[in-house]
């Protein structure tokens, strides 16, 4: 998963008049995107990430998330402001690439769209994911100090998008549902039907069950 982030820093520090409300919390969730791609395993492409241990094929779910974080200030004196935040956007994206070999089974094929189809399911709910998470920094003031209260700002902003982005990565834990799928289906090699290993590994690892 990766993650980029940005601030935007919608205020004034020289005059003590609070900016208009701005909007809140915004969610921009956009649809996923698939591909399909081919190798020859004696000269895998350099742009193809390396194969989960035991399987010769690959399902790369890329998570991606951008936070923009924006707020209002009241600078009280020439080193001395406080931030309220008063707005934050999320963009969220999905990005999945299926690499099988050239001469490759059915049977793989479906085991690695199988991951896949468990990544699908996890981002349906990740809007809700990051809006909750989002939610918690709306509103909040932090002192900022120092002779440059603009460099000072933006850092606090970039500081507080970096931190909506790191805590969506590590509560999405789709990575425990795929593991337990590779368990259930020994990485494609048993007989166990791919729809059937996604529906068991989702009942028993579902969303949000690693937060609680």
């Amino acid at each position: 998963m990766r993650s980029w982030l940005s601030a935007i820093a919608l205020l004034t520090l020289a005059s003590p008049l609070a900016l208009a409300q701005m909007p809140g919390v915004t969610i921009n969730k956009q649809p996923a995107i698939f591909a399909k791609r081919t190798f020859d395993p004696a000269r895998p492409p350099a742009d193809m990430p390396p194969p989960t241990p035991g399987e010769d094929a690959e399902c790369d779910s890329d998570f991606l998330s951008d936070a923009n974080v924006g707020g209002q200030a009241r600078q009280t004196d020439a080193t001395h402001a406080t931030v309220k935040i008063s707005q934050i956007k999320v963009t969220l994206q999905l990005n999945i690439t299926i690499w099988t070999p050239v001469k490759v089974t059915q049977h793989v094929i479906e085991h690695e769209e199988g991951h896949s189809q468990i990544s699908e399911y996890y981002y349906q709910s990740a809007d809700k994911l990051a809006q909750q998470i989002a939610a918690n920094y709306m509103g909040k003031q932090v002192v900022i100090t120092g002779t440059d209260l603009r460099g000072e700002l933006s850092m606090l902003l970039q500081k507080m998008g970096a931190d909506i982005t790191d805590e969506y990565n590590k509560e999405l834990h789709v990575e425990q549902t795929q593991l337990r799928y590779d368990a259930v289906t020994n990485h494609s090699r048993n007989e166990v039907a791919a729809r059937d290993a996604v529906a068991q590994s989702l009942k028993e690892i579902p969303p949000g069950s690693a937060l609680h």
